[in-house]
């Protein structure tokens, strides 16, 4: 038999991909090595530490009900079942990928795929043939060299979420999305939380507001920050973890903690899919792709985290997919902008962005306007005893053009919805202005915020 498409990997960007290729009756072929399909999002990734957070947000609640005029005596987290509604909804959508697969008739072929040439696909000992390879396996977390994650100690991504309590004391290496979720996630769940980044701020990537707003509100809270770490020393014994930490004052601390998450980072998982038989060009072990998701061998894709150039996100890897199996099934696609991309950091405010911050804007020569509205301002923040965190848009002084919005708070990741709407159809601060929001909402925040560039925001 031969296959129109075999996509190797089930996560977001894989399966979609798969589905897509079905639904333009390509036969198709899905390669998984792990028992279950989803890969890293929906098994140890997005799904289950987004239940984790969900829980810790409901658990905050209860700790806090008293200005709701709602009394809870004694309340009490039971993680053993927070754990357990996490694996159940785990399993509810791995079952439902599986389903996705049986109803547009792509074949699940099971075990760890060799590439072994343009066409030809090893699972097993078996040679299947296809005309198109979409290579989509995404990541793994790196690990600092000398270290070895285990089920107590030593985490990643993957160990943190089967811990079968709620630790005492955490570190946590890495102050980007994963750094920053868990550390808010376990705060809450009252674990004593120290973070430590190498960089001059947290969530790097972000706006500089944002990065500062979060680090103000994390230390509000209780959650110790540290900016310009560097974690040394690093000894596991069986009551915790041992470590030092050099500051960029050029102080340095020892620290005892129960538990030590790594979240340095992820590496793309392309060192055993025999590219070396391909014309598959690596940079850094990053595959190399144009607008298309082509590689350097006719008949062989590439979407998601191995590729590197875009941000390493679920949606990012599943629009890559449609526009790979669209390229194949002679389909009209456009290639991504990589400018109207969201990001989302679910953390306690949450964090939502896309486009160009304040700084590229201006390290790109944009004259920029700036427009800011706080959540203090908001109603529908102060109903929901919400109100920390900002919107901020930043735009071109000339045409008006919206060159990036970035928001923290309540509901953020939820809230940058309209922005990238609004970026993707062109349309102008003046168009956002004029643009009719529902009150009370959180969203009447992103309103005010375009207004606010022209100096015309009413609520501050």
């Amino acid at each position: 038999m031969t296959y129109d498409v075999i996509v190797i990997g089930s996560g977001p960007g894989g399966y979609s991909a798969a589905v897509r290729a079905g639904q333009y009756g390509l036969k198709t072929a899905i390669v998984e090595k792990d028992p279950r399909l989803g890969g890293t999002c929906l098994l140890v990734g997005c799904i289950p530490t987004k239940a984790f957070l969900h829980a810790a947000d409901v658990w905050e609640r209860f700790l806090n009900p008293g200005e709701d005029g709602i009394h809870c005596d004694n309340p009490r987290l039971d993680f053993p079942l927070v754990l357990e509604r996490k694996n159940k909804i785990v399993s509810k959508h791995s079952k439902g990928v599986e389903f996705l697969m049986k109803k547009n008739k792509v074949d699940w072929i099971k075990g760890a795929a060799t590439v072994k040439g343009a066409g030809k696909v090893e699972v097993g000992g078996q040679i299947y043939e296809t005309r198109n390879i979409v290579l989509a396996t995404g990541s793994e977390a790196r690990m600092i060299p000398g270290l070895e994650p285990d089920a107590k100690r030593i985490l990643t991504n993957i160990e943190i979420l089967e811990l079968k309590e709620v630790p005492k004391s955490m570190g946590i290496i890495g102050g980007g999305a994963v750094g920053v979720e868990f550390a808010s996630c376990f705060h809450r769940f009252g674990t004593k939380v120290t973070l430590f980044e190498m960089l001059p701020r947290i969530v790097p990537l972000e706006d500089e507001d944002v990065s500062k707003e979060l680090e103000r509100l994390f230390k509000k809270s209780g959650i110790r920050v540290e900016t310009g770490a560097r974690v040394e020393n690093i000894q596991k014994y069986d009551a915790g973890v041992r470590f030092s930490a050099a500051f960029a004052n050029g102080k340095a601390e020892n620290f005892d903690v129960e538990t030590l998450l790594v979240a340095v980072g992820r590496k793309p998982a392309t060192q055993y899919l025999g590219l070396e038989n391909t014309h598959v060009e690596l940079d850094r072990g990053f595959v190399k792709v144009d607008a298309y998701q082509r590689t350097g061998e006719p008949g062989i894709y590439a979407i998601g985290d191995i590729v590197g150039t875009t941000p390493l996100l679920a949606h990012v890897a599943t629009a890559e997919g449609m526009i790979a199996i669209g390229h194949i099934a002679g389909k009209a696609v456009t290639p991504i902008n990589k400018n109207r991309i969201p990001n989302a950091t679910y953390t306690e405010p949450g964090i939502g962005s896309v486009g160009l911050t304040e700084a590229q804007a201006r390290a790109q020569g944009h004259k920029v306007k700036v427009g800011k509205f706080p959540f203090l301002a908001n109603s529908k923040a102060t109903i929901l005893g919400r109100h920390d965190g900002f919107v901020k848009v930043v735009a071109d002084e000339t045409y008006g053009e919206i060159l990036g919005v970035h928001i923290i708070g309540p509901e953020a990741f939820e809230l940058i919805s309209e922005a990238v709407t609004a970026m993707n159809a062109e349309a102008t601060v003046e168009t956002m202005m004029n643009t009719i929001h529902a009150h009370p909402t959180l969203y009447e925040a992103m309103g005010e915020a375009f207004n606010a560039v022209n100096g015309l925001a009413i609520n501050v």
